[in-house]
């Protein structure tokens, strides 16, 4: 497949049943699925940002972003996290995840968010402008990180002219805001 053939486009209602099957094949079990299904009906995750990629008529990448606050904090700038990614396996590897992240990136911009975090994997995410350890630049993950892993908490100013306007411990949407999301 060829990278142009790619198109990505803002979920709706009616896409449930093929971002399930997209989380599902990509993760080989529904632990993400469910994860993401949960995230589009919590209200604190609001507002969110889901979208899917396909390939000709085929789903065969979804990714979601939902709504982060600074706990305890007067001060709630729009922010998001990155959570899940997922491409179907046969088409990994071809510029889908980096589509939909540059396409989430550019949409959260727009729609004037100022922050967006992510925890994954170490090189992957810098590629896409996500700068790691996001803790040692004052924004404290949910729960704590393994030191081994501190660089996987990363972050990106959506709004250069906010930057450094806010810092502290970031709290997720409810069903985000689980320990099981943070260990190793």
């Amino acid at each position: 497949m060829t990278f142009e053939k790619v198109t990505i486009r803002e979920t709706t209602e009616i896409d449930l049943d093929d971002i399930i099957q997209v989380e599902t094949i990509a993760f080989g079990q529904d632990e993400e699925a469910i994860l993401v299904s949960d995230l589009l009906s919590d209200t604190t995750a609001k507002p969110t940002l889901s979208l899917l990629a396909f390939c000709e008529s085929k789903p065969v990448g979804h990714v979601m972003f939902s709504r982060v606050y600074v706990k305890n904090s007067q001060h709630q700038p729009l922010m998001h996290i990155l959570a899940p990614l997922a491409v179907i396996p046969s088409f990994q590897r071809k510029g889908i995840g980096g589509k939909l992240i540059n396409k989430g990136i550019e949409t959260l911009k727009a729609r004037g968010s100022e922050l967006v975090f992510v925890l994954g994997h170490e090189t992957y995410y810098p590629k896409f402008g996500f700068i790691p350890n996001a803790g040692k630049f004052g924004f404290a993950p949910p729960y704590p990180i393994a030191e081994k892993h501190v660089n996987a908490w990363m972050f990106q100013w959506l709004n250069k002219e906010k930057q450094n306007s806010c810092s502290g411990k970031i709290t997720c949407a409810d069903v985000l805001n689980n320990p099981k999301y943070w260990v190793d």
